[in-house]
């Protein structure tokens, strides 16, 4: 993976605030590869750690991280090959049950997740799922509400990136476990929007295990000169589809072993 940065700072900045513009105003922009063709997985990345020093400077706090496109369905469904990472901030939280909001929100969906609680630094390259298991204080059940800000959900993996991986909320809830003591490859997993069965999945979707997802996001991390500190909060990659969500739906994911998360959406 190339992280050759071909944009000039301006373009960067620029690209920048398009993109926080669109995030926080809700509204849907075309791919930044529109405008510039030859736009590098580095470009998107540069892209992204400037929005992350934006927001950090408006005091946003940066909890963690997460994998996005780390299975087979999201890689086919959204046409790229290599997974990506985004940074996660204090006020993409929301409670266990809540009542979240879609107003401010671009085209929302949600997804199941593994998430990943470090109580000791991982760093890149070469870092491994075995040192993620020996990492990680806990892992609980999470659900990613996801929010491309490109006109009908079509993009390209460099503006994803740029879009900090389509992070907008996300909510951690059930149980916490020492993933020492689970089988963290075969744990099944349902959503249910409304009462119904909308996605179903087994965690070995990601990449064959999710803290395989984590190990990679912490080799991409080594890439951009960056790596994982204790006590941060990962996730590990939607184990199912993206669920699109609107004002009225309720939404349960009911994880194997972990208990299950909810939560509800309102205007």
């Amino acid at each position: 993976m190339s992280m050759t940065i071909t944009l000039s700072r301006e373009d960067i900045v620029r690209l920048c605030e398009r993109v926080e513009g669109a995030q926080r105003r809700a509204y849907a922009i075309p791919k930044l590869t529109d405008e510039h063709p030859g736009m590098t997985l580095g470009d998107g990345y540069a892209v992204q750690l400037e929005l992350r020093r934006r927001l950090v400077e408006q005091g946003h706090r940066q909890i963690g991280w997460k994998a996005g496109l780390t299975s087979k369905a999201k890689m086919l469904q959204m046409g790229v090959s290599v997974p990506s990472i985004g940074f996660l901030t204090d006020r993409m939280a929301r409670p266990e049950n809540s009542a979240i909001s879609t107003g401010d929100l671009v085209h929302p969906r949600a997804e199941c997740e593994v998430a990943f609680v470090t109580k000791q630094a991982l760093v890149g390259p070469g870092c491994t799922k075995e040192d993620v298991i020996a990492a990680t204080d806990y892992v609980l059940p999470a659900v990613e509400i996801i929010d491309s800000r490109f006109s009908g959900f079509k993009f390209d993996l460099e503006s994803v990136v740029a879009d900090n991986g389509s992070s907008a909320r996300f909510v951690g809830g059930g149980r916490a476990r020492d993933p020492r003591e689970l089988d963290l490859r075969t744990l099944g997993v349902v959503m249910e929007k409304n009462g119904e069965m909308v996605a179903m999945g087994a965690s070995a979707a990601v990449l064959n295990h999710p803290a395989e997802a984590v190990a990679m996001l912490v080799n991409i991390l080594a890439e951009l000169g960056e790596s994982l500190p204790a006590g941060s909060f990962v996730m590990s990659g939607g184990i199912t589809e993206a669920i699109p969500v609107k004002p009225g739906d309720s939404v349960i994911a009911r994880f194997q072993e972990l208990g299950s998360v909810s939560m509800r959406f309102v205007e």
